[in-house]
């Protein structure tokens, strides 16, 4: 099925290309400045710091849906191991085998094309077996620390979690936005929480992975309006599934990253961070979300941490 007219109307309204310089490799984090910053910062009050990421194990959150993406594969290749003679002090090492995308993540901007095309109108061919992303890739994003603000759509809308094919929209994305008691603002990265995680944090990860409740195709558009530099949410596929539209496949992934050029987060725990926000009665905080530096790769693990 080709991409239908509804799907490029949108990209024409949320389109980025050009608007950081024919080189721009990075997008909407262009958003993040030192301002922004300064002001992420006077949100930490109390000092509380919340992990929201996922353990990094082999009973992860992949299912065998995307082919390559394997949950963590740990193993150890010393133990207590002498190796500058008997006597010395011993080492101990690991090795891991994973999907970059296996758990907590960033989509980098060239995770995903569309017609032939990447984020800034790039051609999808400079992505090769060897050398990856030449343009784009998640290393370019060498620092993601901003103001963050947690939309909790499933609070908002008075559920514990979001039904199953729930198609979040802009519509909830203000009712969330009213609950938090602020306004997104450009240079934010907005955390969207549909209680999803709760169903893997529980055992069923196929349940977790399908039917999922997630993004609508409207949303890039209210993101785009508001400026926002990034987002995530506590779901694996990020954008509802199955689809809300018959057959056609991630859009929002494709409005998101090669239109808009806004990466974007999947796997997030959003739970002790929903607790920690109404106990202390505000949603924004300094959000540090580092990507790990894979040269030219098109997605990287994340541990971020909120701080309240």
């Amino acid at each position: 099925m080709s991409l239908p007219a509804e799907f490029h109307d949108i990209a024409k309204r949320v389109n980025n290309w050009g608007r950081w310089g024919a080189d721009d490799e990075i997008g909407t984090l262009n958003l993040i400045t030192d301002e922004v910053v300064r002001e992420a910062a006077t949100c930490v009050r109390s000092g509380r710091r919340v992990p929201l990421a996922l353990p990094l194990q082999q009973d992860g959150v992949q299912t065998g849906l995307m082919p390559g993406r394997v949950n963590p594969l740990h193993a150890m290749v010393q133990i207590n191991q002498e190796i500058f003679g008997p006597g010395t002090v011993a080492c101990s090492d690991d090795a891991v085998t994973m999907g970059l995308q296996a758990a907590t993540h960033w989509d980098a901007l060239t995770h995903v094309s569309h017609s032939g095309r990447l984020y800034n109108g790039r051609p999808a061919g400079t992505i090769t077996p060897h050398g990856g992303a030449e343009f784009s890739g998640i290393d370019k994003a060498r620092h993601i620390v901003s103001r963050g603000v947690l939309l909790d759509v499933a609070r908002a809308r008075h559920q514990d979690r979001l039904d199953g094919g729930y198609a979040v929209t802009p519509e909830d994305l203000e009712a969330a936005e009213e609950l938090a008691g602020t306004r997104v603002r450009a240079g934010d990265i907005v955390l969207v929480r549909t209680g999803q995680m709760q169903v893997y944090l529980a055992g069923d990860k196929h349940a977790y992975s399908h039917p999922s409740p997630g993004l609508s195709i409207r949303t890039p558009e209210w993101f785009h309006a508001r400026d926002v530099a990034a987002v995530a949410n506590d779901t694996l596929t990020f954008e509802v599934f199955p689809p809300e539209i018959e057959d056609l496949w991630l859009p929002v992934h494709a409005l998101d990253l090669v239109e808009m050029g806004m990466i974007q987060g999947q796997n997030w725990n959003l739970e002790e961070l929903s607790t920690a926000c109404g106990q202390e009665g505000r949603y924004a905080f300094l959000l540090s979300a580092m990507p790990e530096p894979f040269a030219g790769a098109t997605g990287t693990p994340v541990a971020p941490v909120a701080i309240l």
